[in-house]
């Protein structure tokens, strides 16, 4: 049951059950996983779950817990009158920038009242960063830093490395400032490493014929 007292990993934990049920699947994402991964240290106002499902469909799972459809008919905007955080479906795959990850690479934590699909903490600085870097969002750089901090033994960093350069934002300020403030080195392309060594004593040659 769903009251003023429930708290945000429960409420997640409670949709998150009631889609499964439904034979619904969604992911948890977002400011809310943020909540989650920072101990609520950041307050979302939301919860954001990715998923292919139609709104009848999610209307079918969310109603009988007490949640109503607000809003535009095609906005997947649900309400409950027990809690202030609302939810909200992002239309699936989904994705980090360029990076889509299926719902099985995701985690289910076991939340005590049952099982949350959520993405990883380091899925979580992926999303955060991506925004950083795409819309200049200091909060959202903030938001990276936080998952971080709390949930640094649970990170995979090589693959957050990776990501970085396939997305090609190892330049960006946000994404610098997040290296040098986590103590980490900014990763680099090793291709284009190769390519520069190789290239050098030829360039440096010919700088020396100019001169």
């Amino acid at each position: 049951m769903i009251t003023e007292k429930t708290t945000i990993i429960e409420l997640a934990t409670i949709v998150s059950e009631a889609l499964e049920r439904a034979g619904i699947i969604s992911t948890l994402s977002g400011g809310a996983a943020v909540s989650i991964y920072s101990n609520e240290v950041y307050e979302s106002e939301d919860l954001d779950f990715v998923t292919a499902a139609r709104i009848n469909d999610l209307k079918e799972a969310l109603e009988p817990l007490g949640f109503h459809h607000t809003g535009n008919p095609r906005l997947p905007v649900f309400e409950h009158p027990q809690t202030r955080w609302y939810l909200e479906f992002p239309p699936a795959p989904l994705g980090f920038g360029g990076t889509y990850v299926d719902p099985s690479e995701c985690s289910l934590v076991d939340a005590g009242i049952g099982e949350l699909r959520i993405i990883t903490p380091t899925h979580s600085i992926m999303d955060r960063l991506i925004a950083a870097a795409t819309w200049s969002e200091p909060q959202s750089l903030d938001q990276a830093l936080l998952v971080a901090e709390h949930q640094v033994k649970k990170i995979d960093w090589p693959a957050i490395d990776k990501w970085v350069i396939k997305e090609g934002i190892a330049g960006d300020k946000e994404v610098i400032d997040f290296y040098r403030k986590i103590s980490r080195h900014l990763p680099t392309d090793s291709a284009q490493y190769d390519t520069i060594m190789v290239m050098a004593p030829f360039l440096l040659t010919l700088f020396c014929g100019l001169s």
